[in-house]
């Protein structure tokens, strides 16, 4: 615990806007489909508690425990694939008394704890760049990363690898290896679409091929593409002010989003956009990149390097998850599956990122003073 809290210096405006968010993802979550509404509110409630929680713990004594941490995370991803329950030929969740739990998720926040930790101890000693360093990073980067991919679980593959990369790079990765990488991964990503069309291909299954090939020829995949299709049309029907201020607020429990499925988790802004519009969607979408701007601001002002690449890793976290999410459900990516943060049911990642913005929040109390 901090010695000595001084809460003149507490992030009231993170942890409101954090909240805000998370009321109004219940709100629309309840109009989308009430099952899931107590089991949410549940959530939210244990995520503020952990949240306020983690604020008043110093960081530094967390992070003490960043092996052990990185350790869970890897025995859990392995347990999950070994006796996991299996949902459209994915393994990613345990079901306890009827609540899933996803590794994945917590692993996201643990990832970047135990980062943070690797990273600043080779800013210390100005190992960033050499072989060791990228070599050592790669490989504890490899390992939850294969498990995650082996799940499978794409999207928070490709979540967390943009997170962790951002980290690396902010730790102070030299230009030159970044534009040696690039030259290489260019021509590999043009033999990888390549490859993956080959009908005896083995890196990806079936459904993820189709998916990659129905955003780059969606005139030929009409059924795949028709998730998306609906989502775009249900964020159209809000039009300006959405149906919950504008003339057909007399019907503005979800109709044209009835047609997405699971859409209270992964096509959740189709539920906002139809429902507030897209004057709410651009305030909704403000919410969260101020959230993403008080983190990184929170690392810019920390007392060390560990501060900092938390902070930075948990802001680009919620902004990039956001983006996928987004971009998926406005069909500028390819379709897959990850919650929206704080907005999407899943008690898995609500908790989760709540445990990143409590240690942020720590982190917030002992900036650096000016």
């Amino acid at each position: 615990m901090l010695k000595k809290i001084n809460f003149r210096y507490y992030n009231f405006i993170l942890i409101f806007l954090v909240i805000s968010l998370m009321l109004l993802g219940l709100y629309v979550i309840n109009d989308v489909n009430n099952d899931y509404t107590v089991k949410q509110a549940v959530g939210i409630v244990l995520a503020i508690i952990i949240m306020i929680v983690l604020s008043l713990i110093d960081y530094h004594f967390i992070v003490k425990f960043y092996v052990p941490l990185y350790l869970s995370s890897v025995l859990l991803l392995v347990a999950v694939i070994i006796g996991g329950t299996s949902v459209n030929n994915a393994k990613r969740w345990f079901t306890i008394a009827g609540i899933r739990f996803q590794p994945s998720e917590l692993t996201k926040v643990l990832m970047i704890i135990f980062m943070a930790v690797f990273l600043g101890n080779l800013m210390e000693d100005k190992r960033v760049n050499t072989f060791r360093g990228i070599v050592g990073f790669g490989i504890f980067y490899a390992i939850p990363a294969g498990l995650i991919f082996i799940e499978p679980d794409l999207s928070t593959l490709i979540c967390l690898t943009m997170v962790l990369l951002t980290m690396l790079f902010l730790a102070g990765l030299s230009y030159k290896f970044i534009i040696t990488v690039l030259l290489i991964l260019i021509p590999v990503f043009s033999i990888f679409i390549w490859y993956i069309q080959q009908p005896d291909q083995k890196l990806l299954y079936e459904h993820q091929v189709t998916r990659i090939m129905s955003f780059i020829y969606p005139s030929e995949y009409d059924d795949e593409t028709m998730q998306q299709d609906n989502s775009v049309m249900a964020i159209g029907s809000g039009q300006l002010m959405g149906k919950e201020f504008g003339e057909s607020k007399k019907n503005s429990k979800t109709s044209d989003t009835n047609l997405i499925s699971e859409q209270q988790t992964d096509f959740i802004f189709s539920a906002v956009g139809e429902k507030f519009g897209f004057f709410g969607s651009v305030i909704i979408i403000g919410i969260i990149l101020l959230i993403v701007l008080q983190c990184i601001r929170a690392g810019r002002q920390a007392r060390d390097n560990v501060g900092t690449l938390i902070g930075v890793g948990v802001g680009c976290l919620i902004g990039y998850q956001s983006f996928i999410n987004i971009g998926v459900a406005t069909k500028l990516l390819p379709n897959t599956g990850i919650p929206l943060p704080f907005i999407s049911y899943g008690l898995t990642s609500l908790i989760s990122t709540a445990i990143g913005i409590g240690i942020v929040l720590n982190i917030c109390l002992q900036k650096r003073r000016y």
